[in-house]
């Protein structure tokens, strides 16, 4: 079932901003559940982690992402009620088939890096796990999103990969192929809470949009925003370039909320945005 909900900021009066989703509770996308009135927002938990609650016609809603490892069936929200009761809420997960993309890349070492390299991915993973799990309690976030960039998609959210016929893990962000040197812009408001050049991702940039909603930008040629900077919409904050694992310039752009990875689609005005992120033929 796809829900369209638009989802207004709760503990913000009058509201002011808003988001149209139209979200299927499927691995890779986002559950919509209904909270009883009488529920701590602050307590929402799914799989022990904090989770964005929004307004929704009135009654408080939590908007969870759901990993591309999500198993369908049926899931459970944790919360606390007013009178210190913990409750465990119902929600399922659809199952959803996802396309399989086989890519040739000519450098081996980022297919099978050689020690030294693992080295030195392993510390970068954990910076990188560190900041796509930072959560900020905010009172205002703009869930609705802009395009960072403007382009063919050249490789949608979600494919099975192999990498010279080697199986990998899905790919958990939007590829939007440009030239070379082209601006990337910030979605939303935010804060820039870090960014770093990679061995996979090459240089990267990551923005904290508020409650555990953050976005991540790679394999730009230059990164234009230091960690800290709050940025508007439309800010620019780095350039299309093809550093890390790439074939080509391009941008991945990732979305991570409550730690899950979910299809940057999703925050598209709809249909308009994200008609017009068009497959590269």
């Amino acid at each position: 079932m796809i829900f369209r909900i638009l989802l207004s900021l709760l503990f913000v009066s009058p509201p002011t901003h808003a988001l149209t989703l139209d979200s299927t509770p499927v691995p890779g996308g986002i559950a919509i559940v209904a909270l009883p009135d009488n529920v701590d927002p602050a307590s929402a938990r799914y799989r022990e982690k904090k989770v964005l609650v929004t307004d929704i016609d009135g009654l408080p809603s939590a908007v969870i992402g759901l990993s591309l490892g999500t198993r369908p069936g049926r899931h459970f929200l944790s919360a606390v009620n007013t009178g210190g009761k913990s409750l465990q809420i119902a929600f399922d997960v659809e199952s959803k088939a996802y396309e399989e993309q086989r890519i040739t890349i000519k450098d081996k070492r980022k297919v099978t890096p050689e020690k030294r390299d693992m080295e030195r991915i392993t510390r970068e993973q954990k910076v990188i796990k560190k900041a796509l799990r930072h959560w900020t309690d905010t009172d205002e976030i703009d869930l609705t999103f802009e395009l960072p960039v403007d382009g063919p998609t050249s490789s949608p959210f979600g494919l099975r990969r192999f990498f010279n016929d080697q199986p990998r893990k899905p790919h958990s962000g939007l590829d939007i192929a440009a030239a070379k040197g082209t601006p990337i812009r910030a979605p939303a408001p935010g804060t820039v809470i870090e960014t770093g050049d990679y061995f996979f991702n090459g240089k990267t940039v990551f923005i904290d949009h508020g409650r555990g909603l953050v976005t991540m930008y790679c394999h730009m040629s230059a990164i234009d925003i230091e960690p800290g900077t709050r940025v508007a919409s439309g800010d620019i904050i780095g350039r299309i370039g093809m550093t890390g694992r790439v074939t080509g310039p391009h941008l991945h752009w990732g979305v991570s909320l409550n730690d899950a990875r979910v299809d940057p689609l999703l925050f598209l005005p709809v249909p308009e945005q994200a008609a017009a992120v068009k497959p590269d033929q």
